[in-house]
Order: structure tokens, then sequence, then C-alpha cells
């Protein structure tokens, strides 16, 4: 029973896992795209203005998207192997970027002037965006919805398995058949013989009784 609950807890982890596999490689492609885009802008301008400019906010998403990517390898693994080690990183990692999440979207909300908190972006990209989301809004809530539910049970599901404990394989079916395939190393005494073969008690009164008679 407790290897079908451990195994079930191994395929949600890499189910919701999947969540994060997903909007990283969208966000890799999407980040792609506007690379491509803001160098064929650039294509008319010097090689110094291309350098000066940094298009900060193409990094950002670029970096996001293959950080998603690797944390997801990360739990991958840890679902896989189920070792503890690997499951107490993976659920740090996970807190910690629910956390800044968690404070981007608060910042978004309440502050009205968030924008001047960022630096200017050159590309145009980050403009372009914000109206696709700002178009798009229910769409993008419910995607915040399926990432941020899909990281919390991320988190369950590894501090469940970790709690089942790593992955024990055995060559034996129980401790039974393990102590009973040691114990003739363990009691090796030789063994003694089935019968003894003595001289008579009497031996010496029967040569005796023959010399007298």
């Amino acid at each position: 029973m407790a290897r079908i609950i451990k195994s079930c807890l191994q395929s949600a982890l890499k189910c919701v896992n999947l969540i994060m596999a997903m909007v990283g490689i969208a966000m890799i492609l999407y980040g792609f795209w506007m690379v491509r885009i803001w160098q064929r802008d650039m294509g008319g301008s010097s090689f110094d203005d291309f350098n000066s400019t940094a298009p900060w906010f193409i990094y950002t998403f670029l970096g996001t998207g293959i950080t998603l990517c690797l944390l997801t390898c990360l739990g991958h693994i840890a679902a896989d192997t189920a070792n503890g080690f690997c499951l107490f990183c993976y659920m740090v990692i996970i807190s910690v970027l629910l956390l800044v999440e968690t404070g981007i979207a608060a910042d978004v909300l309440l502050n009205s002037e968030w924008q001047k908190d960022l630096p200017e972006d050159p590309t145009g990209r980050f403009h372009d965006f914000k109206e696709f989301v700002e178009s798009n809004i229910d769409i993008f809530k419910w995607i915040g919805f399926v990432i941020f539910l899909g990281q919390g049970l991320s988190v369950l599901s590894a501090m469940a398995l970790r709690a089942c404990g790593p992955n024990q394989c055995s060559n034996y079916d129980n401790d039974e058949e393990f102590n009973q395939a040691r114990l003739p190393l363990i009691n090796n005494h030789p063994q003694q013989p089935a019968y003894v073969i003595v001289d008579p008690p009497f031996a010496n009164k029967n040569e005796a009784w023959n010399m007298n008679k």
C-alpha cells in the first residue's frame, strides 16, 4: 500500500511540474521571437547603438523561461528518485519563487505607479506585452491562477513524498528470507557423525576368559 501511495505522489508531482515546463517553453519561444523582432528593428543602427540599448525585458523574459525549465528538470529528478535533499531544494526554490511572484502581483495591484520602478525598455517590447495582457486580461488571470495552483501543489506533493522516505530496493522479499539465507553462514558448526565406533566395555574380560579356557 505504501508503494502505491508513493507512486501516486511521484506521478502527481511530475504532472504538476509539467505546468511550469509548458510556461517556461512558451516564455523562451516568445523571448526568441522578441529578439528576432528587435534585431530586425535595429538592422539600420550601428553596432554601438546595438550595445548601448540593453533589452532588459527580453533578457528577463528569456532568463525566467530557462529558469522554469531547469526547475522542471530538478522537480522531475526529485520525483523520480524521491531523494530527500533534491526534494528539499525543490521545495525551497518553489517557495521562494512563489514569494517573488506574490510580491510582484501585490506591487502591481496596490501601486498605481509601479511602471516607474522599472528601467526604460529601448525595444518597446514591454509596452507591447503590457497592451497584449490588458486586452486579454481574463485569459491571463486564469493562466496566473493555474500557475500559482500548480506551484502550490508541487510544494505539497514534494512535502508528502519527502515524508514517505527515499526509495529502498532490496533483493529479498522480506526479512525472514534474508535471515534464512544468512543462517548457514552464521551457524556453520561441524556436523557430528550419526554413530561412533568404540571398543566394547568388556573387551578385556573376554580376552582373559579365552586365555583361561
